[in-house]
């Protein structure tokens, strides 16, 4: 068990975003999380498929010229 766990303050760290952020993402079950009584946990690697999941791909220029000329 080398997996890495990151508390919701260390998670919104790594995202870069507010503390409510993770912690809606986990009341909402859109990420894995572990409880240890009352604590909750984030495995590293379910922040990095989050990331992943969720990275949206830049498009190229000329594909969205021609989406709009369509």
């Amino acid at each position: 068990m080398d997996e890495r766990y990151l508390s919701v303050d260390q998670a919104a760290e790594v995202l870069g975003t507010s503390v409510r952020f993770p912690r809606r993402l986990i009341e909402e079950r859109r990420i894995t999380y572990v409880k240890v009584g009352r604590h909750v946990r984030i495995p590293e690697s379910a922040l990095r498929e989050f990331i992943a999941a969720n990275t949206v791909q830049p498009r190229r220029r000329g594909s969205v010229l021609r989406a709009v000329a369509a």
